[in-house]
């Protein structure tokens, strides 16, 4: 095993391309993820109302949706995809965008995510290099791309990914990986802190809620990931980029609606995990 290792750390292009190829992979599972979680949980929060507000009654049994199970199929003619059809990018080319039985359009966000999740990690492997912190980064990196497109799909940010991120924060960081233990629990605390306060002091003034929980424990796992120092830049990060895209979907929808803030707070903790010391320095020295 230390060979094998040793080869892909000598090896650059080995390397590139074997980070490459996972990466395609887990782009294609994180399709699974962001499509099937809204899904299993509605699933779990109606089973849940029903013995809540009906105890008397037999729950009705449906089949349990997990990210494994039931195998994936065509949405709109229930076809089994085969895995020859669930090659990242390459099946989607090949079948031309359209499912294999009925001719039914496949958006083209699937092969996107897949392409995403491949530069992303590129990116991770050549800022990092071929260092424990990449492989912990490129775990840092798929997970805030599946609950950036949560988030977007539905304005939530599941728990079951919030807290595990933040929790392998605080583990990884007992170790010194990124910070020192102290600064991790301290940026886990502070993350969440600062966004509650802004949260409770807009529904004083305004009675209504300006964000959800679930921002508020992304930061709070971006600040147990990088330490409380780099939660300034994530906030400003976001709240620059969630202004202006929400004055361009507020120009193009032409009507006030809610938006998800979740994914500008992903998109500012990974350009603060890969570059944030360098911002940083540059806006100190400036």
């Amino acid at each position: 095993m230390s060979d094998i290792f040793s080869y892909f750390i000598t090896n650059s292009t080995a390397l590139y391309l074997a980070i490459g190829i996972l990466s395609l992979c887990i782009g294609s599972f994180l399709n699974v993820v962001i499509y099937r979680t809204p899904k299993m949980m509605e699933q779990e929060w109606t089973q849940e109302c029903q013995l809540l507000l009906h105890p008397e009654q037999v729950v009705i049994e449906t089949e349990k949706l997990s990210l494994s199970s039931p195998a994936s199929s065509c949405p709109h003619c229930h076809a089994p995809i085969r895995w020859y059809h669930n090659i990242p990018v390459l099946s989607w080319l090949a079948l031309r965008g359209k499912c294999h039985a009925c001719d039914h359009p496949i958006t083209i966000r699937y092969p996107a995510i897949e392409v995403l999740t491949l530069l992303t990690s590129l990116t991770v492997l050549m800022v990092l290099g071929p260092t424990l912190k990449m492989l912990f980064g490129l775990v840092l990196t798929w997970m805030l791309i599946a609950l950036t497109f949560i988030d977007f799909d539905t304005q939530l940010l599941p728990d079951r990914y919030t807290l595990t991120l933040a929790g392998l924060g605080l583990a990884i960081n007992s170790a010194h990986v990124y910070v020192s233990p102290n600064e991790a629990i301290w940026g886990y605390v502070i993350g969440f802190l600062c966004l509650w306060v802004v949260y409770y002091l807009f529904k004083l003034l305004t009675q209504k809620e300006g964000m959800g929980y679930g921002d508020f424990k992304l930061l709070a796992a971006l600040g147990a990931w990088m330490g409380p120092l780099m939660l300034p830049l994530i906030v400003l990060l976001s709240s620059f980029v969630g202004a202006i895209i929400g004055v361009v979907l507020l120009r193009i929808r032409k009507q006030n609606q809610p938006f998800a803030f979740g994914p500008f707070i992903a998109i500012a903790g990974w350009i603060a995990f890969l570059w944030g010391d360098a911002i940083m320095r540059v806006y100190l020295e400036g």
